[in-house]
């Protein structure tokens, strides 16, 4: 047994039909990916690939999982990649408004 203290911390992960949130007691000191990992959320989410995916704490984006430790209480968040750019999204959405106000503009 290692003579580190232990912390508690939690791991999540969401899919837009199922999420889960598991709480983890891990050796202070313990990095991200090392708590996403005794976390066993692979096996609720089978397609979850640890080694690529982008995590977080409290959401903000952790450069390298691998390396960042953790804290007492943190939370460890999972990211799912993104299906669109959402910079790209708004763009469109403004100009289907923009489109719209001229369509109804031409109308009147």
């Amino acid at each position: 047994m290692s003579d580190k203290a232990l912390i508690n911390v939690e791991v999540s992960y969401a899919l837009p039909a199922k999420q889960a949130i598991i709480a983890v007691v891990v050796e202070e000191g313990c990095t991200v990916f090392d708590a996403a990992v005794a976390s066993n959320i692979v096996k609720q989410f089978p397609e979850l690939d640890l080694e690529s995916a982008k995590m977080g704490v409290f959401g903000k984006v952790v450069a390298k999982p691998k390396q960042e430790t953790l804290q007492e209480g943190d939370r460890v968040e999972i990211y799912r990649p993104l299906i669109a750019d959402p910079k790209e999204v708004r763009k469109q959405r403004a100009a289907k408004v923009k489109a719209e106000k001229a369509a109804a503009k031409s109308t009147d």
